[in-house]
């Protein structure tokens, strides 16, 4: 009853002309970017955070959480349509998608990706509702040593499971972790690593990082790889709606789909990538029309846009009741509860409860404009393709350098993020994983200092961390998620011989 009651006072909230016209406005961007190839809703969370500093923080909230979503509903029509995958939660929807408009079947496509993503969304968002507040009481019982252990395997499991190795996700983790340590030590008052530039005392602002890493790396990416890359768009032919015998194969996929993705966004070690292909694997398994797949099968696509859907709305857990992001979207979203002075994790429920509460009730109201956005709308969506690459891509530049240069008009936050466009650059070029270094960069800070604070307590007695039996259970699962990879390759290879 507790929860039920702080959910309608959330509602109050969420519904408000203010917070209601801020939700609009980020669903409807969020359909916007997720429609664009390239452009996702952390590129433009991260863009927006400098132009949003003095917003009223619940209303700049509901909207990024707004165009979180919406991109994960906008993203399937350039995935569909133009079979561009704008992330690689996306990879498994195109495989049936694209199959599906070659063969004049973009509408039911389109379409079932729409009301999948909405049922996936409202299920996730009521399961978000039940058991953020269970997270709460359990994580109010955690001490640093816990604490530090947590993030630990938060740093390991994203590492690992974002990107093509352990390695790299590692790397990227690393410089993270360092960048995270430039400024004055909070406790010894020591500077570290700023070289005599006054500008870095106070640290590397994760504005910048993210808009650099993201927006600038994005933008030469594209123009040095992608630019001049064909491509092929798919044109709406016949009827854009679903027949009855879609909607008797659509529906069961949606539900599997929604089972599949919140347990794998609200775990640490979460991502989209996963229970989108297992959703695929598992359609493909149950079907009673299995020579369809690969030729386009209605449920290849129902199933895996449920997934990824209540995949982005399960990182929602972890991140306001731990305060932990599993995700490049929820790292930055993280990065703007900060830039309020605000910090998620168990006390937020209680501190800042007409916030949290009304940014969860602003997800139903939500999902419900998405629907009502994307299913009469789609033509529309569609001519936003049309938009030539490189006047988008300029445009994505120009917004970058004036956040940046309008959080603190100095120059050393323009020569930073450039540094960081090319290192994303460099990342987006081999393959190396953007999520891990903004989450060691915001995370890094408050592990080093439960790690101190656990010391501290303990006389400086490092078992600590090894005697409590949660944060003995959490590191050991760390180092499963590092060595598991290697160890298994080892065993694969053994039998192979």
């Amino acid at each position: 009853m507790e929860t039920l009651s702080a959910l309608w006072a959330g509602f109050g909230v969420a519904l408000q002309p203010a917070n209601l016209l801020w939700g609009f406005i980020g669903v409807t961007l969020g359909t916007f970017v997720g429609v664009l190839p390239g452009v996702g809703p952390a590129l433009t969370v991260a863009m927006l955070l400098p132009l949003t500093v003095k917003l009223e923080p619940t209303g700049a909230l509901i909207m990024f959480a707004g165009i979180y979503y919406g991109a994960m509903f906008g993203g399937s029509t350039t995935t569909i349509l133009l079979n561009a995958p704008g992330e690689s939660a996306s990879i498994a929807t195109a495989l049936e998608g694209n199959r599906m408009a070659k063969a004049g079947r973009a509408g039911p496509a389109l379409a079932t990706s729409a009301i999948g993503s909405f049922v996936a969304g409202t299920i996730a968002t009521l399961l978000l509702t039940l058991l953020a507040p269970v997270v709460v009481e359990a994580a109010l019982k955690f001490g640093p040593a816990e604490y530090f252990a947590l993030m630990v395997f938060a740093f390991t499991t994203v590492s690992a499971v974002l990107g093509a190795s352990t390695v790299r996700g590692l790397a990227a983790l690393f410089v993270g972790l360092f960048l995270g340590l430039i400024g004055i030590d909070s406790q010894t008052g020591q500077t570290r690593f700023a070289f005599g530039v006054p500008e870095l005392l106070d640290g590397i602002d994760v504005v910048v990082l993210a808009v650099g890493l993201f927006a600038v790396g994005e933008t030469l990416y594209v123009a040095a790889y992608t630019s001049r890359m064909p491509e092929t768009l798919e044109k709406l032919k016949g009827s854009l709606w679903m027949s009855g015998d879609d909607w008797r194969r659509s529906a069961p996929a949606w539900l599997r789909g929604t089972l599949f993705g919140f347990p794998f966004g609200s775990i640490p070690a979460g991502g989209a990538e996963i229970p989108t292909f297992l959703s695929y694997a598992t359609e493909k398994k149950l079907s009673k029309h299995p020579e369809e797949f690969g030729t386009g099968a209605i449920e290849g696509v129902a199933g895996p846009e449920a997934a990824n859907n209540a995949a982005a709305t399960g990182t929602l857990v972890p991140l306001l009741s731990l305060g932990i992001p599993t995700s490049a979207t929820a790292a930055i979203l993280l990065s703007a509860f900060q830039n309020y002075g605000i910090q998620p994790g168990p006390l937020l429920f209680t501190t800042q409860g007409n916030l949290v509460w009304g940014l969860i009730a602003s997800l139903y109201v939500g999902n419900l404009i998405l629907l009502i956005l994307n299913l009469p709308l789609i033509g529309i969506w569609v001519r936003v393709l049309a938009i030539p690459r490189p006047l988008l891509y300029g445009g994505i530049l120009l917004f970058a350098t004036l956040g940046a240069y309008s959080l603190h008009q100095s120059w050393v936050d323009l020569a930073t993020l450039y540094v960081f466009g090319l290192l994303g650059f460099a990342m987006r070029r081999w393959d190396i994983p953007v999520a891990p270094a903004i989450i060691g960069l915001i995370l890094g800070p408050l592990a080093e200092t439960q790690f101190r604070r656990a010391l501290a307590i303990s006389e400086g007695d490092a078992s600590v961390f090894f005697t409590q039996p949660i944060s003995a259970f959490l590191l050991t699962l760390a180092m499963a998620a590092v060595l598991g990879p290697w160890l298994w390759r080892r065993f694969r290879g053994a039998q192979a011989k």
